[in-house]
């Protein structure tokens, strides 16, 4: 098989590849995307940083539909060039279903590889990014970091709890507070609304509340002391708050592949279990392997003929890609709750899938360049009657 032949091969599976990382990726962000917006919108948070956070958050979904657009691109391309009756030709010519295999292997090799930087370095980074991106934002727009009916606990001493936040988000209704700071007593402070008021130089934020009470419990009496208030305010620390998750550890999909490993060194000498830290070992290396059985399976499957290749690419890709993540995401559940080994929870998707794309791909290489041939004999001899039969006379 010739260079011309193989970067025909190479831009026939580009470029619906590009295609499908584009149209898989933007269905798996809309959720994400329309909550970054929300942030512009309603809570004045400025574009670059939603820029920032959205670079952070793209390398955790391009991992995932990395291997789902290498299967449409291999079954798009395969199944067009089966289509218009070109591998035909081709193997009619002598040139094997293993030669023409080599192009795409090529190509899906480059892709396991991209992939497997995705899942080694840059999902840990953009995941350790984002959570410190977050902060950030909370830091220079308080307001940013809460949320209406979530009880925010990032506050030493203080849980925050907030019914309704007003655009820009500087504005609450229905505050409630419990206030643990002093040991001496706690409070519960209930206010109809309040607003934001920071300090940027001292790393304060002030929540002034408005029209409200406050309930004091003291240790060891059984009453309590009821306050009301025309206006509270309520200071808090955002450089505490900020210094305590610098000094967090890190989750395990943070971590790089030497991190995990001495995590998990570390936990398993403390007797501690590490089924967090080696499911996210597996999954580094199980994920991108996809690439490696998506490109499998399609072969064998996209060479088929079909008049609709794109519907039946898109219909046949859904199917796998379901089915694979799937049994994914159930070994995955399983290994978490169970005694399952992480080992064979995460690989047996891949086990399963590349035994059957082995067996489709044996099963159509075995047909030979003669039979092949005699089909296109026949068809284009069927072809030539009907035409003969629908000419004027």
């Amino acid at each position: 098989m010739g260079p011309t032949l193989r970067r025909y091969f190479l831009w026939e599976v580009t470029v619906p590849f590009l295609f499908g990382i584009g149209v898989f990726t933007f269905i798996l962000l809309i959720a994400r995307m329309l909550k970054l917006v929300e942030l512009v919108v309603n809570r004045g948070v400025p574009i670059l940083e939603i820029g920032k956070l959205f670079a952070y958050i793209l390398p955790t979904f391009l991992e995932v539909t990395v291997p789902m657009a290498l299967l449409l691109a291999v079954l798009l391309a395969v199944g067009r060039l089966s289509a218009d009756s070109e591998i035909v030709a081709l193997r009619t010519s002598g040139i094997s279903l293993y030669q023409m295999t080599v192009p795409l292997a090529l190509f899906t090799l480059v892709v396991y590889g991209l992939n497997m930087f995705l899942a080694v370095y840059a999902r840990p980074w953009g995941n350790a990014h984002l959570k410190a991106g977050l902060y950030e934002i909370a830091k220079t727009r308080a307001s940013a970091g809460l949320r209406e009916h979530v009880f925010n606990d990032d506050f030493s001493g203080l849980v925050i709890y907030v019914e309704h936040i007003q655009p820009p988000g500087d504005r609450l209704g229905g505050v409630l507070i419990a206030d643990s700071r002093d040991p001496n007593q706690r409070n519960t402070v209930l206010a109809k609304r309040g607003f934001i008021v920071s300090n940027e130089e001292t790393h304060t934020v002030t929540l002034r509340l408005l029209d409200g009470t406050i309930h004091t419990f003291m240790p060891g009496e059984t009453s309590y002391h009821k306050t009301d208030f025309t206006v509270y305010d309520v200071t808090l620390n955002l450089a505490a708050a900020l210094a305590k998750f610098s000094q967090r550890e890190k989750e395990p999909e943070e971590m790089t592949i030497p991190e995990l490993r001495a995590a998990i060194a570390e936990r398993q000498r403390a007797g501690k279990s590490a089924s967090g830290e080696l499911l996210e070992l597996h999954r580094k290396f199980s994920v991108p392997f996809a690439c490696l059985v998506f490109g499998l399976v399609g072969i064998p499957v996209g060479i088929r003929p079909a008049r609709a290749v794109r519907s039946r690419g898109f219909s046949i890709s859904l199917i796998v890609i379901f089915l694979y993540y799937l049994l994914l995401t159930t070994g995955e559940t399983l290994a978490q709750k169970t005694d399952v080994p992480p080992l064979v929870a995460l690989w047996t998707p891949n086990v399963v899938f590349l035994l059957f794309g082995i067996g489709l791909f044996l099963v159509a290489a075995r047909e030979r360049p003669l039979a092949i041939r005699t089909r296109l004999e026949h068809g284009l001899a069927a072809l030539r009657f009907r035409s003969a039969s629908a000419a004027p006379r």
